[in-house]
């Protein structure tokens, strides 16, 4: 029996203390209903759902120039991620996980049993996937390569040289690659001109990719999330989901399916919010040399550290209790030097977040803050 909890860091997440200013929480800014063009009318509790909302798979499918046999829908981008884990891994079998990570992706392993190794993904090399790392560190058990790219929690892209490299050592060992990349679309809009995803043109290979409407377009309620991968693979996902939830939420896969309807107009929001927020944070972290990161942030989530601060913990909790500032700390990630902030939110409260960071490392260390 399992006496600790699973996901740590989203234990945390959901009882911790309300912030004036939070840039904690990584979702894109809430959509308002009325942000949705016809959500009002569109709720039918009985649509048929039983292998997925047909309207809102074709949707998906067309997003990334597939067919539907390719997707498996799923509650939100951690649903996804764990009919997909259920799916591929089993009482025994090993997972390497990155490492630093979001902690639901090993909690999610650890409930299926599995055995878990850790890759590192390194500060001092951008937080790069390391392919001959992976090679290095699989063996013939292992069933499952975990990733995130964008990296959660610090934003880090993943290469595709790098990721056809991984993928090509786990074919070697009968391992599949889970690639979450939930941040995807947001960085895409924001600027980052990314080259394709593992999910478009690699699904004759290992990669498994997941995503949602959460964190690039600001839809976290509808918990629309999918599964994109080989139709062999994704016919097991659907058998998976059988015995997670049996059918999907009619009301919110019909809404999701709207969404994909007006996605152009909600990407424009995205692009707008996020291309300004990410270019506050890039002055700011110009400004505060102090306030170490390993490339400009590129994504809506970036993993500062303190310049010789080895446990950033002290400092994040003096940031809530004396600037109303919230961030989340490294140490559910696995990395306690650094902590995340979120650039997903309203400018105006990115700003105040902002300002009261200054003024908390302006306390820390007045000669090293600009």
């Amino acid at each position: 029996m399992l006496t600790e909890p699973l996901a740590p860091y989203l234990l945390w997440a959901k009882m911790r203390r309300p912030a004036a200013i939070d840039l904690a929480g990584s979702n894109l800014l809430p959509c308002a209903i009325d942000d949705l063009p016809g959500a009002r009318a569109a709720v039918d509790i009985s649509a048929p759902n039983d292998n997925g909302f047909p309207p809102l798979v074709e949707a998906i499918a067309r997003h990334y120039g597939v067919t539907a046999a390719h997707v498996v829908s799923g509650t939100g981008c951690s649903g996804a991620n764990f009919v997909a884990i259920a799916t591929l891994v089993g009482p025994g079998d090993e997972v390497l996980v990155e490492e630093p990570t979001y902690d639901p992706l090993i909690g999610a392993c650890r409930l299926m049993g599995a055995a878990i190794r850790r890759l590192p993904r390194r500060f001092e090399t951008r937080w790069r996937v390391d392919p001959d790392d992976v090679a290095r560190l699989l063996t013939p058990q292992t069933r499952l390569v975990v990733l995130t790219s964008p990296h959660n929690p610090s934003g880090a892209i993943v290469p595709p040289a790098d990721l056809d490299a991984v993928g090509r050592a786990a074919a070697r060992v009968g391992a599949a690659v889970l690639v979450d990349e939930v941040y995807l679309d947001g960085a895409n809009l924001a600027g980052a001109a990314l080259a394709p995803t593992p999910s478009a043109g690699r699904l004759d290979g290992p990669f498994v990719a997941t995503s949602s409407l959460t964190k690039s377009y600001g839809l976290a309620g509808l918990r629309c999330g999918w599964i994109i991968c080989h139709p062999e693979i994704a016919e097991r996902g659907r058998r998976t989901r059988d015995v997670v939830e049996n059918a999907g939420n009619a009301p919110g896969d019909r809404l999701g399916a709207l969404a994909f309807a007006h996605l152009p107009a909600l990407a424009e929001r995205a692009r707008t919010l996020l291309a300004g927020n990410l270019a506050r944070m890039r002055a700011f972290f110009d400004a505060h040399p102090v306030l170490e990161v390993a490339a400009p942030p590129a994504a809506s989530v970036v993993f500062p550290r303190i310049a010789g601060v080895a446990d950033a913990g002290p400092f994040v909790q003096a940031l809530l209790e004396r600037q109303g500032v919230a961030v989340a700390p490294g140490r559910f990630f696995g990395a306690p030097a650094h902590f995340r902030i979120s650039a997903a939110g309203r400018p105006d409260v990115l700003e105040r977040g902002l300002a009261g960071l200054h003024d908390a490392l302006a306390s820390l260390q007045p000669s090293r803050v600009g």
